[in-house]
């Protein structure tokens, strides 16, 4: 049986890495893939998906109006695949996490999501939420905060490395936008 899964952590964590070097494993056994990303985040030069490490790969865009389920499928048509994977899936919307579990219950083709699991006050992403409430398997990746301990916090930071405590849930950055750190020092940096 198919199943649906969450890989989660902080930034930093390799989720991307990790995302890519599934895909390689698929791809080297000769079995289709299909990937996707969040169309908002635009950072890669050359490549939809890319790591800190300089891995990358292309990679089909989601919006929100994307309908998943539709377009895994009419591929699969064509050309059998053996698993999804997706980056980025905290911008899932709550009806495309259920076309992804539609894809691992009926399409019968694992979906590996990959994403953040809380914004930069801690709240948990809209994909986030709904990845946690149904999917099979839940896996934890881990970062490691200056201190040493486990990263479990994503802090947003302005251009001077001062702590960002209010403003849009979504912004697109990298190491210059955020911070991943432990829930300790994730609230220090708060100011409690």
């Amino acid at each position: 049986m198919a199943k649906l899964y969450f890989y989660y952590a902080s930034m930093n964590a390799g989720k991307s890495t990790t995302l890519l070097q599934a895909d390689f494993n698929y791809r080297e056994r000769g079995m289709q893939t299909m990937l996707w990303t969040a169309a908002l985040d635009d950072r890669g030069d050359e490549k939809a998906i890319e790591s800190r490490i300089g891995l990358g790969a292309d990679a089909h865009r989601f919006s929100p109006d994307t309908d998943l389920w539709g377009d895994v499928m009419a591929s699969h048509k064509v050309e059998p695949l053996h698993c999804v994977l997706i980056d980025e899936a905290q911008f899932l919307t709550n009806e495309q996490v259920w076309q992804c579990a539609r894809i691992a219950d009926e399409g019968r083709i694992p979906v590996l999501c990959y994403g953040l699991r809380t914004d930069f006050q801690g709240e948990l992403f809209p994909g986030s939420a709904a990845l946690l409430g149904i999917a099979d398997a839940l896996v934890e990746l881990k970062a490691i905060c200056h201190c040493g301990s486990k990263s479990t916090m994503n802090l947003r930071v302005d251009a001077s490395g001062a702590a960002v405590k209010q403003g849009a849930q979504t912004e697109i950055g990298g190491n210059d936008r955020y911070v991943a750190l432990c829930r300790k020092h994730f609230s220090e940096a708060l100011g409690g």
